[in-house]
């Protein structure tokens, strides 16, 4: 059937426009001087998600999506036996942090790519790398290799979130991108539930190199099918500029370092090194992010600047704690590792849950009145977490505590991505919607960091960690309210 382009919304032209990698600071500050970019959308009146126009779309993203959460999860729990096998345990954080710091790399070069050649070829690109990442990874002979084949798997991984962004905002209409954004959370649900006991049933059985190798042919299956509901959309005709992409190039690399120096020194055990490698570390990561998100985020300008701010605090506030609350529940508290385990499936289970809640309830209710009340939500969630810090308090109470935490997130994670495809001009989706990946990944790795850091420092004191636990608690509900006070924000100002 013949091509066919976005209705226009409110406030965007329905005439081409320029479009160019070199969009200047005014512009950004000013998006309305920014045109609508050709892309080919599917008429309202074609269906759902499941309709036969879109469903190899929908079914490409959500595989993917099952793809890269299958993968982080199933590294997880092989990661001990790969260790023992290879060695090197010294090393063994630096296999989840490569990762993690390759991802930005990949966030920030591939934001501009998006809005200079479209979506489909950094996506193939980006599966490319994640296959030769798995590849090195599962034919590794040390562990030094891994990390490098971590960082590589990290950077392909890095593309696909802006590029299922930009996907969504270009082909599905307002009404549908809340049931697309819980279908990709639902696509987390199955590789939490069942993902790590058959990773470690693969490791223990024949080889932890099947973890790795085994994922290659869903990477063909995926990528097969996003491939055939991405092609449709239409490539901008922008100015190409090889100084531009020089420039993300020495931006994602100046990012990798700070945040790798920020990292270094909130986990350090010298307080020279805390203070030290923490500032120029915090210094550095500022910089690229202020140049890399729209202006305004870091003041929290009304509109998608204040959706590119508060998704990153999402993650620090969640991230502070989530990660920690199988150790407060086993170390702490006493309980066994299964029992810790219900915790963290419940909490994934019920943000699926709000997720969808939210896609069910989106006719009535606007993306920033679910911001307004998730937040709360989380926050005093993991406030009420910090009481089963105390020994009066029974431990398991922590399983549904936090399952509330994951349903606030549940409510409050996708709104932010819908808000930036709603009022972010589509000439800058990519950029925009990699900084809010970018927000999104810095805010994740902040999070564990300091909660790191502050479990470390406490262990050192002979105090164990609970005292850790608990300043993190507090920290993270208080961020809970600084984003709920911050919420009004969300809504642009009307010129």
């Amino acid at each position: 059937m013949p091509e066919a382009l976005p209705e226009p919304t409110a406030g965007e032209p329905a005439t081409d426009a320029r479009v160019s990698d070199e969009i200047s600071p005014e512009e950004l500050a000013h998006p309305e001087s920014l045109g609508a970019v050709h892309v080919t959308a599917v008429p309202p009146s074609e269906g759902g998600l499941w309709s036969v126009q879109r469903r190899p779309l929908t079914l490409g993203l959500v595989l993917t999506i099952t793809l890269v959460a299958a993968e982080a999860l199933a590294i997880s729990t092989a990661m001990p036996i790969v260790a023992r096998e290879l060695g090197g345990l010294e090393l063994y954080g630096l296999v989840f942090s490569a990762f993690f710091v390759g991802s930005m790399f990949g966030v920030v070069v591939v934001g501009g790519l998006i809005d200079r050649i479209g979506v489909v070829r950094p996506f193939v690109l980006g599966l490319v790398l994640f296959g030769i990442g798995l590849t090195i990874g599962g034919l590794t002979p040390s562990m030094p290799i891994l990390i490098v084949a971590r960082f590589i798997q990290g950077v392909g991984g890095g593309t696909i979130p802006p590029v299922a962004y930009v996907a969504i905002g270009r082909t599905l209409p307002e009404h549908l991108r809340p049931r697309m954004f819980a279908l990709l959370s639902t696509a987390w649900l199955v590789p939490g539930l069942a993902g790590p006991a058959i990773a470690g049933f693969v490791a223990e059985t024949w080889s932890w190199r099947l973890v790795f190798l085994g994922l290659l042919p869903l990477i063909v299956i995926s990528g097969t099918m996003a491939f055939r509901g991405l092609r449709g959309i239409r490539e901008s005709s922008a100015a190409r500029s090889t100084d531009s992409l020089r420039r993300r190039l020495g931006e994602g690399i100046a990012l990798a370092v700070g945040v790798s120096l920020l990292t270094a020194g909130l986990e350090s055990d010298s307080p020279v090194l805390v203070v030290g490698l923490t500032a120029v570390g915090a210094g550095i990561t500022a910089f690229v992010f202020a140049r890399f998100t729209p202006p305004g985020t870091l003041r929290a300008a009304p509109g998608y600047p204040t959706s590119v701010l508060l998704r990153g605090l999402t993650t620090f506030m969640f991230y502070l704690v989530d990660v920690y609350v199988a150790l407060l529940l086993e170390q702490v508290r006493g309980l066994s590792a299964t029992e810790a385990g219900i915790a963290l499936t419940g909490a994934t289970i019920f943000w699926t849950f709000g997720s969808w809640t939210q896609a069910r309830l989106s006719t009535r209710y606007r993306p920033e009145q679910f911001v307004r009340v998730g937040f709360p939500i989380v926050a005093v969630s993991i406030g009420l977490l910090g009481l089963v810090l105390f020994p009066s308090v029974r431990a398991l109470l922590a399983v549904p505590i936090f399952a509330a935490a994951g349903f606030g997130m549940g409510l409050t994670y996708a709104q932010f991505a819908i808000l930036v495809l709603r009022d972010a001009p589509a000439a800058i989706q990519g950029k925009v919607t990699a900084g809010l990946t970018l927000s999104d990944s810095i805010g994740t790795n902040l999070g564990t960091s300091v909660t790191a850091g502050a479990i470390g420092a406490a262990v050192r004191a002979g105090l164990g960690p609970g005292p850790g636990i608990g300043l993190a608690v507090l920290l993270a509900a208080a961020l809970g309210f600084a984003g709920f006070l911050l919420s009004p924000r969300l809504r642009p100002t009307v010129r």
